[in-house]
C-alpha cells in the first residue's frame, strides 16, 4: 500500500497517509464553510479512513479548532500553530471514521485526483464543471 507524506508550509508539522488509492477520495467542496476556511473559491480535501492518518515523530502538536459549522455539526480542525497551514478536518459524524485531508498539503497532491465535487449548486459562476468525476447539487452542512 503507498505511504503518502505531507504537512505545512513551514515544515513543522509534518504526516503519512498509509492508504491504497481506492481508499482515499479527493473532493472539490463549494459550500460556505469551505470557501470561508480555504480563502477561496472551493475546498479540496482527501478523505481517508482515521486508522491511515499519522502525524510523524517529529511533528508539532497541531492547533485544534471546533466550531459549529453553521448547521448544527461540530467541525474539527487541525493547523498549524506557527504557519497557520490547515492539515485536516472533520465532522463530528465522522470523527471516529475519517479525516479530510486539506489535499494540497500532500507533498505530491497530484497523485491522489479529485473523484467528486459537493455543493455543485454554489459554484461559483466562473468556475467550470470539472469533468469525469460525480457531481453533487446539495448535502446536509
Amino acid at each position: 500500500m503507498p505511504v503518502y507524506k505531507g504537512g505545512c508550509y513551514c515544515g513543522e508539522l509534518k504526516y503519512t497517509v498509509d492508504v491504497s488509492p481506492d481508499d482515499a477520495r479527493t473532493s472539490l467542496c463549494h459550500c460556505k464553510n469551505c470557501k470561508k476556511f480555504f480563502g477561496t473559491a472551493f475546498g479540496l480535501t482527501t478523505k481517508v479512513p482515521v486508522s491511515s492518518f499519522s502525524y510523524t515523530s517529529d511533528s508539532r502538536k497541531p492547533t485544534i479548532h471546533e466550531a459549529d459549522n453553521g448547521s448544527g455539526t461540530m467541525l474539527h480542525r487541525e493547523f498549524c500553530p506557527t504557519c497557520g497551514s490547515g492539515i485536516l478536518e472533520v465532522g463530528e459524524p465522522a470523527m471516529k471514521d475519517f479525516r479530510y485531508i486539506m489535499t494540497g498539503t500532500l507533498d505530491r497532491p497530484g497523485d491522489l485526483p479529485p473523484k467528486g465535487e459537493f455543493f455543485c449548486s454554489r459554484r461559483e459562476k466562473w468556475m467550470p464543471e470539472v469533468p469525469g468525476i460525480f457531481h453533487k447539487q446539495e448535502i446536509k452542512e
